[in-house]
């Protein structure tokens, strides 16, 4: 076990990230679909946008609609037209100046997030390096 006999274990590491104050912006599409999304839970819930390892890119997109948190001191909040956006402080410097959108196809619709930060991007709209 551990080292001594030869197998290997990971530690987890931590990982300083610059906090930045954050800029965001939606589309009216993209404003009119978290309305539909959130219904009646617009004053209890809240929209998350965070980055995730992982995609084939390297860098994974999450949205979620999810409890307001208690604490919030360490996100940071964008209302458009009463819906409230956050952003984790750890991803502020990847996620700062991104655009929500929302495109509706044949093949159904999403949000997509167009990302002046991202050096590449995968087809699918949702994986970033």
């Amino acid at each position: 076990m551990g080292l001594i006999d030869g197998d290997a274990f990971a530690l987890p590491m931590a990982i300083q990230v610059d906090v930045i104050e954050a800029r965001i912006d939606a589309s009216e599409r993209a404003i009119k679909a978290m309305k539909e999304a959130m219904a009646n839970d617009v004053e209890t819930h809240i929209l998350l946008v965070s980055v995730e390892a992982g995609g084939c890119s390297g860098h994974m997109y999450d949205m979620q609609i999810i409890k307001r948190p208690e604490d919030i001191s360490s996100f940071q909040s964008f209302v458009f037209d009463g819906i409230t956006v956050m952003v984790h402080d750890k991803d502020s410097s990847t996620l700062n100046g991104i655009v929500l959108d929302y495109k509706d196809t044949l093949l159904g619709g999403g949000f997509q997030i167009e990302n002046p930060n991202a050096d590449k991007s995968c087809g699918c709209g949702q994986s970033f390096g």
